[in-house]
């Protein structure tokens, strides 16, 4: 009997596991799981990803008496950031001698192909997902624009979305530093008042802060911190395999992503964070392309976007 098609076998595996490396790659990070679950994991199109920023109050809002004349003018409230797309991609290879020769047959063909889109899979969740961490320099600026440069350590300089950060300071995020601001760093013993802190820095009436990421040392401090009876967790984090204990109202997350930086916590309101993308180019499977001086068929998993932000006032970052 003649050996199945490898090359058919790839493209059909692929098209039907893109979903599922989609799901992979959102469950193996607590950021891209809360943001799933806001339905803030959204599709872009265009030249750059336009993310559109509420940053100020409506001016016109007024009491009145009777028949007081109202203030209709117009208010500008509402701005745009403009990120650029980023793009990676990860190959499935197949020679000529392993299809023909080395693994003929069906089930041999498939334990071949399962354990290169494994490897596919997990290579491109690890780098997406290192790249959430990222401050999007990384591989001459391809990397995605991740935590290090949305909440970024030194928020008053640089461009982010096109817009200047040393001219608006609504484009800034708070920033808490635990020896120049808490006076001596962070331990145990005083890595509560330091988070009391940078939480109410990004706190704005009823905005605050819903997810805390935490590198080991500081989750270590903050869960050495805690009487038993506070060990208060979220199932669903606990559940998707999170490490995570509350902190008013916030999900206090252990990061133990390469990419997170040492002595860091992210102080996040995932309102208003985003990973935007290209639908055609979430995990998708290009063509299968024969080599034209080799004896071999490579196909591409590919993905298209970034992470961006509608308003970084009410981001924050404690760090040593």
């Amino acid at each position: 009997m003649a050996s199945p098609n490898l090359s058919e076998i790839i493209t059909t595996t692929l098209r039907n596991r893109s979903g599922e490396l989609a799901d992979n790659v959102s469950n193996g990070n607590a950021l891209l799981m809360r943001l799933k679950e806001k339905g803030a994991w959204k599709p872009a199109s265009g030249r750059t990803i336009v993310q559109e920023l509420d940053y100020a109050e409506n001016g016109t809002f007024m009491y009145y008496s009777g028949g007081e004349q109202l203030n209709v003018g117009a208010s500008d409230v509402l701005s745009a950031a403009e990120f650029d797309w980023k793009q990676a991609a990860c190959a499935v290879v197949a020679t000529g001698l392993e299809v023909d020769v080395q693994n003929t047959g069906k089930e041999a063909i498939i334990d071949l192909l399962e354990a290169r889109i494994k490897n596919a899979q997990r290579t491109m969740r690890n780098n997406i997902c290192n790249g959430m961490y990222s401050d999007g320099t990384g591989t001459g600026g391809k990397q995605i624009g991740g935590l290090q440069l949305l909440v970024a350590d030194a928020p008053t300089s640089g461009t982010v979305g096109g817009i200047n950060r040393a001219t608006y300071s609504f484009w800034q995020n708070q920033v808490y530093d635990a020896s120049s601001d808490g006076g001596t760093a962070a331990t145990a013993s005083n890595i509560q008042t330091y988070m009391n802190a940078m939480y109410l820095e990004c706190t704005r009436g009823g905005d605050k802060p819903d997810l805390i990421l935490a590198d080991a040392n500081y989750y270590k401090l903050f869960w050495g911190s805690m009487q038993a009876i506070q060990r208060v967790t979220d199932s669903k984090m606990a559940e998707a395999g999170f490490q995570n204990i509350k902190f008013s109202g916030a999900d206090v997350v252990y990061e133990d992503n390469s990419g997170m930086p040492t002595n860091h916590m992210y102080f996040l309101n995932t309102d208003y964070i985003y990973l935007r993308y290209a639908p055609k180019r979430l995990f998708k499977p290009l063509e299968k392309v024969q080599s034209i001086n080799q004896d071999a068929m490579v196909q591409l998993i590919t993905f298209a976007g970034n992470m961006t932000t509608s308003n970084a006032s009410l981001q924050g970052v404690l760090k040593a």
